[in-house]
């Protein structure tokens, strides 16, 4: 059996503790049974971790850079990497291993992925640690690891531009860790080009541990497609249906900062801690001010129409560059969510989290929560080291951001995410602190919103709003991630047709909306029985508190409430759809059969 077309068929191994660099095939079957990204990515993670267990910081735990089938091409909106690792920050309520944890996986637009491609490489597979601070610097062929100790403690925008004048050739790509990676913040981010972040689940933690401050790469190469003229005439198509959606409009006028005055709007936005769903100031903050007050600039990834990224300045006292922002979950997690409405401040924190390399979602639930403990008089200010960390307070926000990038003090501590600080704090702090598995939630609230709570509770990674709210959307879902397309693109349902006939005419594999999903529905298996093999079970399927017994006080949804009894059900009925396990969530044996994985997690 032959490479399938649309790939290199070959991956970059390093390994950082001897100096080791490899050019290693990829598996043609894996190719075909997990297709790239996300899925196959999993593969690799799963074949490099033999036994459960296995502590995120050691050696063994690889970070995995991983492209898709369409990276490369000028497919519409096909500029995604994911990178996909041991977490960091997850745990389960109940285990044999100490450092037992999930999968991550976290995914970002951009152009490295299609220069990965570019260079001759389908991913980049770390292992290891060097002894000093270093960096990887990809040429086609020609791989290098570098001593990067001069860059130590660089924040990512300066980084962005120092790194490019080290490497004389403004062509090479990069992605980097910020003072917040090295100093292995739990949910540290990997970034690129300053503001896309590979931000979920500690990645850049990983690659913290690992001392490796960044990795650029530049390459001349370009796969083949199976069938060159079908490509072209798929390509027209989706083409033209992105062109003429009203889709494409919204997100080049207003990116996903549209949905935080529509959240709020329909009682679904976070606000103080999750504490409601509607915030009255949400006006302040929305996308029509940012266009009118802050943006200048829509800025696209690698061959995307949407241009869903913006860019401007703001004035005043904390006047200046806005590399991207806000969005919704920036704008909200640092907005609504901390009852913020002042639009440079919420956007000065949102620049200084990009810039110590944090991730911003778990950030900004983070400081949620300590706002309401010292609200609640279950910390004080000696806790916070003298911060008065009241609601709606950008100066002791940014001190917070500060504190937690350089675990300074209480930063310590709040490094290690909500999940810890609870179970210091005790007083019954944990029925708001807003996790799953140990992953923070992220700026999509449920008391009025079961589907998007499953998709909280059953997210393999932890908290994940982008799982999907059922079965059927995981699995694509899943799939997509694979593939290399941004999800905001394949929201449309009008490219479905498309972008089935892209990836058959690239690949030659033929795939239908069937064949699609179950590629992604093995994927996602394999995450799961990852994480059931490191000891999570149906507890760990669970929400905080709050979402069961705070209802909402004001807005559209006031007295939504999650009903505990039925959202048992629901997980219940989740189980017998999967084929998994209604007592322990184990997929069975007759699901992992039909999957073809039997052999692969036995």
């Amino acid at each position: 059996m032959s490479t399938p077309y649309g790939y290199n068929g070959r991956i970059l191994n390093i390994d950082l503790t001897t100096g080791k660099i490899e050019k290693l095939p990829v598996a043609q079957d894996d190719l075909i049974k997990f297709v790239g990204g996300r899925g196959l990515g999993m593969k690799i993670l799963w074949d490099h971790l033999k036994k459960p267990g296995v502590d995120p910081f050691s050696n063994e735990n690889p970070l995995i850079f991983m492209t898709g089938p369409f990276s490369g091409f000028p497919v519409p909106s096909s500029s995604r990497t994911c990178v996909i690792t041991k977490s960091p920050i997850t745990s389960p309520i109940h285990s044999s291993y100490s450092s037992a944890s999930t999968v991550t996986y976290s995914n970002v637009g951009g152009f490295f992925g299609p220069e990965l491609k570019f260079a001759g490489y389908d991913g980049i597979v770390i292992t290891g640690k060097a002894n000093e601070l270093c960096y990887i610097v990809i040429d086609d062929d020609k791989v290098e690891i570098r001593d990067a100790r001069k860059f130590r403690g660089m924040r990512t925008d300066a980084f962005d531009r120092t790194i490019l004048e080290e490497l004389r050739d403004r062509r090479f790509k990069t992605v980097y860790i910020g003072p917040a990676g090295e100093n292995l913040v739990r949910y540290a981010s990997i970034l690129h080009t300053s503001a896309r972040a590979a931000g979920r689940g500690g990645v850049g933690c990983i690659m913290g541990s690992k001392n490796l401050k960044a990795i650029a790469v530049k390459g001349t190469k370009q796969p083949f497609v199976a069938n060159h003229k079908r490509f072209l005439t798929a390509l027209e198509r989706a083409r033209l249906v992105l062109k003429n959606s009203p889709r494409t409009k919204s997100w080049m006028e207003l990116g996903t900062a549209s949905f935080i005055l529509e959240s709020s709007h329909a009682g679904t936005e976070t606000v103080r801690n999750f504490r409601e769903g509607t915030f009255p100031e949400v006006y302040k903050i929305s996308a029509d001010t940012a266009r009118r007050e802050v943006w200048v600039r829509n800025i696209a990834c690698y061959c995307c129409p949407l241009a869903c990224k913006k860019s401007g300045r703001t004035q005043g006292k904390y006047g200046g560059i806005v590399h991207d922002g806000p969005e919704y979950e920036t704008g909200t997690m640092f907005g609504s969510n901390l009852l913020i409405s002042d639009m440079a401040g919420m956007l000065k924190a949102v620049y200084n989290v990009d810039d110590l390399g944090l991730d911003a979602i778990s950030t900004g639930n983070v400081i949620g929560f300590l706002m309401e403990a010292y609200e609640k008089g279950m910390i004080d200010s000696k806790f916070l080291d003298g911060i008065d960390l009241k609601w709606g307070s950008v100066e002791a926000t940014l001190a917070m951001i500060d504190k937690i990038a350089y675990r300074d003090g209480v930063g310590d501590l709040a490094s290690k995410g909500v999940k810890a600080l609870s179970q210091k704090i005790g007083h019954g702090s944990e029925k708001f602190a807003i996790h799953v598995k140990g992953l923070e939630l992220a700026a999509h609230n449920i008391q009025a919103n079961p589907p998007r709570a499953l998709c909280y509770a059953t997210a393999n990674r932890g908290g994940c709003h982008l799982n999907g709210d059922s079965i059927e959307m995981q699995n694509m879902r899943a799939m997509i991630d694979s593939t290399g397309i941004c999800l905001f693109a394949a929201f449309d349902p009008s490219l479905e047709d498309p972008m089935l006939t892209l990836l058959s005419s690239v690949t030659g594999l033929e795939y239908d909306k069937a064949t699609f999903a179950k590629t992604g529905e093995r994927g996602f298996n394999l995450e799961k029985m990852f994480n059931y093999r490191e000891g999570f079970r149906r507890e760990d399927d669970w929400l905080p508190d709050r979402f069961f017994e705070d209802a909402f006080t004001i807005g559209p949804k006031k007295g939504a409430v999650l009903d505990r009894d039925k959202f048992r059900e629901m997980i219940t009925q989740y189980y017998t759809g999967r084929g998994w396990n209604t007592e322990t969530s184990k997929p069975g044996e007759s699901k992992l059969k039909e999957l073809g994985l039997t052999e692969i997690v036995t």
